[in-house]
């Protein structure tokens, strides 16, 4: 016997919820604790949706042809999110190989960093991972101050789309789905949360950003709409501060009287544009991705592979800019002629990928 009080060694009760499917993100226990309930995972996977905590790598095998990783590699995921495809990489590269990855969510990195040192421990290198919290634009530093880094890694990977568990954890603030304070900070330690920005923007600037970052047709409409909401609340005011559910009901606002199928669609394309002009906003992404194209090509060992995932019209601008400027210039020795997009078959098994680009390019020997 064990001492100690009564039931003290029994596992804790599941969350109750209504009904007999859990439907809220904290209700989904099985799905949240894929070590304990593994056919859950199979089972969500299998009917085409993404289990509850967990993230789909987009264009995984694609990724894998691209950046052709080998035994000995030094691999670097950039934007490490899941892990899911830093752990494909990492079966690649051992033995000998030695993986690092970055990311600036404090929340999701120490999880991502114990699943792929568990995968190392597995094959016997328990040492191969290294995960470090810091923006992908520092990556040059980072190298410059690992002995075996310094000379360039090998392979690097930058997936720019959020992932599956900042969308779904309503505590997160990224989507419309759940009705909660406007956050969209990819470290919600760092910066300002979306909603404190948006209160003190002119209808002007909202939708300049709109058109900026998401290419939004209705971005006068939402503009406006979500200026009379921040009005409505007094300005200013820290205690009124937007929700997402203010964004959404500004967008339903600029198709107000249109009810065809049509309508509703553009209307759902819409949502996706605002929020994702507006978390690039809040995160500075497009500065940080420049900084890190500028960059690149000092972090890629001779003849080193990268790989970039983009989702947003902007990003892929940029990238594509950069390869073409390195390529005509000699640095990169081989670049993509187009972007690689996700087959039929996967973005009906995972809608994520439906706007994934991506592009690659070989550093010069």
């Amino acid at each position: 016997m064990t001492d100690g009080p009564p039931g003290a060694d029994k596992p804790p009760r599941r969350p109750r919820y209504r009904g007999t499917h859990p439907r809220a993100f904290s209700e989904k226990y099985k799905e949240l604790d894929p070590s304990r309930f593994p056919d859950e995972r199979e089972k969500v996977l299998g009917s085409g949706k993404t289990p509850a905590g967990s993230h789909v790598p987009v264009l995984a095998l694609e990724v894998l042809a691209a950046l052709g990783p080998k035994a000995g590699d030094l691999a670097v995921d950039a934007t490490l999110g899941f892990g899911g495809h830093a752990s494909e990489l990492l079966k690649r590269i051992l033995p000998g190989g030695r993986l690092l990855g970055l990311d600036v969510d404090p929340i999701e990195l120490p999880r991502a960093e114990a699943r792929l040192k568990a995968l190392a421990r597995e094959r016997g290198e328990p040492d191969a991972v290294r995960c470090v919290r810091r923006n992908y634009a520092g990556l040059r530093k980072l190298l410059a101050e690992d002995a075996r880094g310094a000379a360039g890694a090998d392979v690097v990977l930058a997936d720019l789309g959020v992932s599956s568990m900042q969308l779904d954890d309503p505590s997160r603030g990224f989507s419309w789905k759940h009705d909660t304070p406007l956050d969209l900070r990819m470290n919600p330690g760092r910066g300002q949360p979306a909603g404190a920005l948006l209160m003190r923007m002119k209808k002007e600037e909202i939708e300049d950003l709109l058109r900026k970052y998401g290419d939004e047709p209705e971005a006068e409409r939402i503009a406006a709409a979500l200026r009379e909401t921040i009005e409505a609340r007094g300005g200013e005011s820290p205690f009124h501060l937007l929700r997402t559910s203010d964004l959404a009901a500004a967008v339903e606002l600029a198709y107000e009287g249109q009810t065809s199928r049509d309508a509703s669609e553009a209307k759902k394309s819409s949502l996706q544009r605002t929020f994702q002009a507006i978390r690039i906003l809040v995160n500075d992404e497009l500065t940080a991705l420049e900084a890190f194209l500028r960059d690149l090509p000092a972090c890629l060992a001779p003849g080193g592979r990268a790989a970039i995932l983009t989702f947003h019209s902007g990003e892929d601008r940029l990238v594509k800019k950069a390869f073409a400027a390195g390529h005509a210039d000699g640095t990169y020795a081989e670049v993509s002629r187009k972007v690689v997009r996700a087959s039929s078959e996967e973005r009906r098994a995972n809608p994520r990928s439906q706007p994934a680009k991506l592009r690659r390019a070989v550093r010069a020997g």
